[in-house]
C-alpha cells in the first residue's frame, strides 16, 4: 500500500503546525509580560516589592506566587478542557461552527484581557483567549 501526500494533507499539516505555533508563542509573550515591572506593580505587587528589594540576586523563588502560577498555567487548563469541548462542537455542529466558537472565544478573551482591572479579569480573559487558540 503506497500513500500519496496530496496537497490538501500539505495544507492540514500546516494548519495543524500554525495552532502549535500560537500555543508556544502565547506562552512565551506571557513569560515575558509576568515579568515587566507595570504588569507586576499592576496585578502583583507583591512579587514586583520582592523583585525590586533583591536586584542584586538571581531571580530564583521571586516570582513565588500561586495567582501567578495561575495565570501562566491557565494555557494548559484552558487547552485541556477546550479540548473536549472542541471535539463535541465538531462531531455535532462541524468544523465551521468549532473555528467560529473558537474565533468567538479568542475575540472575548482578548476583549477582557484589554480591559482587565484586577487578577479575576486577567485570568479569566486568559481561559478564553488559550481556548480559543
Amino acid at each position: 500500500m503506497s500513500l500519496k501526500i496530496t496537497d490538501y494533507f500539505i495544507f492540514v499539516c500546516l494548519v495543524a503546525a500554525t495552532g502549535g505555533s500560537l500555543f508556544g508563542y502565547d506562552l512565551g509573550v506571557s513569560g515575558g509580560v509576568t515579568s515587566m515591572n507595570d504588569f507586576l506593580k499592576e496585578f502583583f505587587p507583591k512579587v514586583y516589592r520582592r523583585k525590586q528589594a533583591h536586584l542584586h540576586e538571581t531571580d530564583y523563588c521571586k516570582y513565588d506566587n500561586q495567582l501567578l502560577t495561575l495565570f501562566t498555567s491557565s494555557l494548559y487548563f484552558a487547552g485541556l478542557v477546550s479540548t473536549f469541548g472542541a471535539s463535541y462542537v465538531t462531531r455535532n455542529k462541524g468544523r465551521r461552527a468549532s473555528i467560529l466558537v473558537g474565533a468567538v472565544s479568542f475575540f472575548l478573551g482578548r476583549a477582557i484581557n484589554a480591559g482587565a482591572v484586577n487578577i479575576t479579569m486577567l485570568i479569566i480573559g486568559r481561559i478564553l483567549l488559550d481556548a480559543g487558540i
